[in-house]
């Protein structure tokens, strides 16, 4: 079932309440609906579709339609207590492209988004993705236990101090105060359950027997001094993932979007067509 919240069809946005599952809907924002090309974009751990307002801003100006989920437990989203799972996340996303009857786009994530976006392609098959982008993907491995122990105790005892430590692990590149409580306040708006539950699935699930199964154009992308996921993994996703190409941004940590988004932005729109 697909709610929808809009000004007017003509204009630069919409919004989407999209029914994934009994009693679960994922918020959406459509931007540019009427562009020639479709891009969606499934956000990191613990985040929202609002990282990517420097693309949205860029992007659709240029003429790409530009969707952007909120998995549930995040963003605007819906928070049930269960269902935080690749397999359930990856049948969220067809849900919303069933709905929204996508065809022909590009599905861009970034890391655990990344990951998400690869069970999407190897679970569906491809549905209606004609080109695949990884950014910093959590792929194919995720957390080590320590890691994602210590995040899922933080995130239920004092998830702001877990939010904070994400913040300054994020960036290589120096961001503003403002900018930093705008990025600190965006994890806040998630569940702790859910920030806990995603911690232990990248911990727990691996992605090696959902790479061979990506037949798409790839391209990765992953920035050289990332403190979250490390290059090595960009590489290793590289070999394994037949045609696919590898950029590396040599001023950029796991926000290679935002701290290089010039760079960023026009090599997605060259690689998009």
């Amino acid at each position: 079932m697909l709610f929808v919240r809009y000004f007017a069809r003509q204009v630069i946005g919409v919004g989407y309440r999209v029914q994934v599952e009994q009693g679960v809907h994922l918020y959406v924002e459509d931007v540019n609906p009427r562009g020639s090309k479709t891009i969606v974009f499934l956000h990191g751990w613990p985040l929202s579709h609002t990282q990517f307002e420097y693309q949205f801003d860029v992007l659709a100006a240029k003429g790409y339609r530009c969707i952007g989920i909120d998995w549930r437990g995040f963003g605007q989203s819906d928070k049930p207590i269960d269902g935080y799972r690749y397999d359930r996340l990856a049948d969220d996303v067809r849900a919303v492209v069933a709905a929204l009857q996508l065809r022909d786009f590009t599905l861009v994530g970034h890391s655990t988004g990344g990951s998400i976006a690869i069970r999407y392609v190897s679970r569906h098959s491809g549905y209606g993705v004609t080109k695949l982008v990884l950014i910093a993907a959590a792929a194919p491995v995720g957390f080590t236990a320590e890691t994602a122990n210590h995040f899922i105790h933080e995130a239920l005892n004092d998830r702001p101090k877990m939010m904070r430590e994400v913040t300054e692990s994020f960036f290589f590149q120096y961001i503003s105060p403002p900018f930093s409580d705008w990025f600190f306040q965006m994890g806040l708006q998630a569940a702790g359950w859910s920030t806990a539950a995603i911690a232990a699935m990248l911990r727990d699930e691996k992605l090696d027997a959902d790479l061979p199964k990506i037949a798409v154009p790839t391209l990765i992308v992953h920035g050289i001094h990332d403190q979250v996921i490390p290059f090595s993994q960009a590489q290793e996703l590289n070999r394994q993932i037949r045609n696919s190409m590898l950029v590396p941004f040599h001023y950029s940590g796991h926000g290679l979007f935002l701290e290089e988004r010039g760079k960023f932005n026009e090599l997605l729109r060259q690689f998009v067509g």
